[in-house]
């Protein structure tokens, strides 16, 4: 599954848990499902980055990681 089509299954996915009409075990089945959709997402968008940064490394020839976060 591509990673766009993870990120819309976990919205459906949240869009149902927040249901009021969902037994626990429905809720518990889809909260895995979501689980699994989110470690597939978070690995797609690891290898994404990871080409990213050899294109960039390529580009330019020196490669410098930088936290833009803090």
């Amino acid at each position: 599954m591509t990673f766009e089509k993870n990120l819309e299954r976990l919205e459906q996915i949240a869009s149902s848990l927040d249901r009021d009409d969902l037994s626990l075990e429905q809720a518990l089945t889809l909260f895995e499902e979501g689980i699994a959709k989110l470690k597939e997402a978070s690995a797609e968008l690891a290898k994404a980055e990871g080409r990213v940064a050899k294109l960039v490394e390529k580009a330019e020839g020196v490669f410098e990681v930088t936290d833009e976060h803090g």
